[in-house]
């Protein structure tokens, strides 16, 4: 792990979590209380329904709080939709965008993704941004293709802080797990670019590895010197699990 790079672990609820799953949440910031996060930033990513609940659980919280999917405008009339402002008033500090759940289902393209980043780039809030690619892709030979080009089409001329998030969609809550090598040499040619196009700025900027990342394959993933965190799915949903995780930090 690159130690000029805070690593981030963050826990995306996605379609799961009623309010007493916020008593998962109050677990796990009793427990981080207890530990030095000065080496590890935490952050949730529940449904909408619970965000301002659980961002005023407590002030003092070392866990920060993000928001699933944002639209591009400020608002307006879109049923349905959730503008990264509403995020940001709501107690959110980042969002997620370009999930491959929501490319999938939702049909969201790179352009999409890209006016989501600037959306919560406006809102002054940090956009975590998707990208992997599908498991013929990688059969064909194209993984490092197909990633790189949605890095480059995802994310605004003008940077200001992002978190791009490695997800090979073929390993994402199925159990299967790319190989350390793998893993590795995408996230090196992830920097490679990143730094190719925004120099000092492309040094800077955490990498997180999602797709069934969990306890007992975390610290592996964590060591590589470019993983500077996870996307974490199911395995944030317990406290118990996802602390497992976070431990594999310190």
């Amino acid at each position: 792990m690159n130690e000029a790079i805070t690593p981030l672990i963050i826990g995306n609820w996605k379609m799961n979590g009623k309010i007493k799953q916020l008593g998962e949440i109050v677990e796990l910031d009793i427990i981080l209380n207890d530990m030095n996060t000065d080496k590890c930033h935490v952050v949730i990513c529940p449904p909408t329904t619970l965000l301002i609940s659980a961002a005023q659980l407590n002030e003092n919280s070392k866990i920060a709080f993000g928001g699933q999917d944002c639209h591009v405008e400020q608002s307006g009339a879109h049923t349905g939709d959730i503008s990264a402002e509403m995020l940001k008033d709501a107690g959110a500090q980042y969002v997620i965008v370009g999930h491959s759940e929501r490319r999938a289902d939702c049909g969201e393209s790179d352009e999409i993704v890209q006016g989501k980043v600037e959306a919560a780039f406006r809102a002054d809030i940090t956009p975590i941004i998707c990208i992997g690619e599908s498991e013929n892709e990688r059969k064909q030979g194209r993984a490092l293709e197909v990633v790189l080009e949605q890095l480059d089409k995802s994310i605004p001329t003008d940077i200001k802080d992002i978190i791009v998030a490695y997800e090979p969609v073929w390993a994402i809550g199925t159990g299967l797990v790319p190989s350390i090598n793998d893993i590795n040499e995408m996230h090196n040619a992830i920097r490679v670019a990143l730094i190719k196009r925004f120099g000092v700025n492309g040094e800077k900027t955490p990498i997180l590895y999602g797709g069934s990342m969990k306890p007992n394959n975390a610290k592996e993933m964590l060591e590589l010197n470019n993983v500077n965190g996870g996307l974490v799915g199911g395995a944030s949903l317990k406290a118990s699990d996802f602390i497992q995780i976070i431990e594999a930090c310190q």
